[in-house]
């Protein structure tokens, strides 16, 4: 934390946090998971443009933390050293669990400063899990990073995954570049079924720069170099995207052309991977960090 940054015991109680700086604004929710509400380029002729969009569903953030794993567990939950651990469903209409729980409770803010904020989960619990977790914001020039951290807290050892879930504007000549090997192919039930090269789906191919595909996609791609840029030709700007090891595994979800939203989800695993495998184990007290970064630019 920067030099002058306050110490701040036991905030729950508080709606939203901003950070700002000369070239962006950050809106920062410490009751609703420590998730980013809004993070706003401010642009040199004064417009404000959406860097990440809310979302209008069920889970309303702009971006939400994923932790202890990402996405879906089916059959129930997992087995893990010979011991079957039941997790029961999060989230409301979803049949498995999802994300873990770290977005459904308050985290606590302990430090700030006017360029970056730090909050803490204390008492992370969900099935067998007990954790602790941290996530630094900090901006820099406009460009926000994240930086979460989880220990596991449990008595057993267990598997953990991480990630991010932002969500981003789709406009009309939206476009993407992230480079890729293979791809999962999902079921009805969006859980994965088989994983083929990138060569199978050219239309998934984003090594380079391409348009979103019109049709549904709620895929994991695998062998991610930790790179990817989002081309808003609509608004004038180029996002920018930078994740640290173990974010080896983009998350692409576009249900429709006018949907008016995608999201490109950094995680350290595939979905379902307690049954598939790509988790970290943790053993107790044992911790695991992921970082990611956002930087605009004005085209």
């Amino acid at each position: 934390m920067a030099a002058g940054s306050r110490v701040i015991p036991s905030m729950t109680n508080i709606d939203t946090i901003e950070l700002a700086d000369e070239r962006a604004r950050v809106v920062v929710s410490p009751r609703q998971g420590a998730a980013i509400l809004r993070y706003d380029a401010l642009r040199s002729d004064g417009v404000v443009t959406p860097v990440i969009k809310p979302s209008e569903g069920l889970l309303k953030f702009g971006s939400q933390l994923l932790a202890p794993w990402s996405n879906r567990i089916s059959g129930g939950g997992f087995e893990f050293d010979k011991r079957f651990h039941a997790i029961e469903p999060n989230v409301e209409g979803e049949p498995f669990p999802l994300h873990g729980d770290a977005f459904q409770k308050p985290w606590r803010l302990t430090r700030r400063t006017g360029t970056e904020a730090e909050f803490v989960l204390g008492d992370g619990s969900i099935g067998p899990y007990r954790y602790y977790a941290s996530v630094l914001y900090a901006l820099e020039n406009g460009a926000l990073s994240a930086t979460l951290t989880i220990e596991n807290r449990a008595e057993i050892r267990l598997p953990y995954g991480l990630g991010f879930h932002p969500w981003f504007p789709r406009k009309a000549h939206t476009s993407l570049q992230a480079s890729a090997k293979s791809v999962w192919l999902e079921d009805e039930r969006h859980l994965p079924t088989r994983m083929v090269p990138l060569t199978d789906h050219l239309d998934w191919d984003f090594s380079r720069r391409a348009p979103l595909p019109d049709t549904w996609v709620n895929n994991a791609f695998e062998g991610w170099d930790g790179r990817a840029s989002i081309v808003q030709p609509d608004d004038a700007i180029v996002v920018s995207i930078e994740a640290s090891p173990p974010l080896s595994v983009f998350i692409l979800y576009s249900p429709a052309r006018d949907a008016g939203f995608f999201c490109f989800e950094p995680v350290s695993h595939t979905v379902d991977a307690h049954h598939i495998g790509g988790l970290r184990t943790l053993e107790p007290r044992e911790s695991m960090t992921s970082r990611t970064r956002l930087r605009w630019h004005e085209l």
